[in-house]
């Protein structure tokens, strides 16, 4: 028998990075208007970096633009300058009481660039999962010298370890192609 609290620990590393994947693309702008897009600016609020959604309503009226209104109106010249340094690349529009964003149709060439994005970060939960899957393999092989696992039980164990980063991988590989096709819908 597999020990159990390992493959149980495996499995809870790689669901965060996983998690914590999705939650980074979240951000990775589309061709449509997202409130999560600005969910990672952080507005200098009295001498406090705070994220946008602690500090305003955000709202999505149309495909292609962003509303956001704060609940302290005295931030709207932090708030646009947080949001113009941003990698959206996009030019806050304020009236002095919300502030619109409206995103431009993606070129093909920044598309191809959020693509290549994308797979940058998917590459990089795939490396966390798999020093996950190290770190696990090394606690079976001190458990198996410690004389807790048999051999038989080693080998199953790392078997279940590797077959458990196979299936998060291909989850991975999921979630990759889903976002390139969001991102090259035109």
């Amino acid at each position: 028998m597999a020990n159990t609290k390992l493959l149980q620990d495996t499995q809870a590393s790689m669901e965060k990075a996983l998690q914590h994947l999705q939650d980074l693309l979240r951000g990775v702008r589309t061709g449509r208007a997202s409130s999560t897009l600005v969910d990672s600016i952080r507005v200098d609020y009295y001498g406090t970096p705070t994220p946008i959604n602690q500090l305003a309503s955000v709202s999505i009226p149309e495909a292609r633009q962003i509303v956001i209104k704060p609940f302290d109106a005295s931030i709207m010249t932090e708030l646009g300058r947080a949001i113009q340094k941003s990698d959206l690349g996009l030019t806050p529009q304020n009236d002095g009481k919300i502030m619109r964003l409206t995103l431009p149709p993606l070129s093909g060439e920044q598309r191809t660039k959020y693509a290549a994005k994308v797979k940058e970060m998917c590459e990089e939960a795939r490396v966390a999962m798999r020093n996950s899957r190290r770190d696990q393999n090394k606690h079976a092989d001190v458990e198996h010298k410690a004389g807790k696992l048999t051999e038989d039980e080693h080998k199953k164990t790392l078997d279940k370890i590797q077959e458990t980063l196979k299936d998060y991988e291909k989850k991975v590989d999921r979630v990759q192609e889903h976002k390139i096709a969001e991102i090259m819908e035109v």
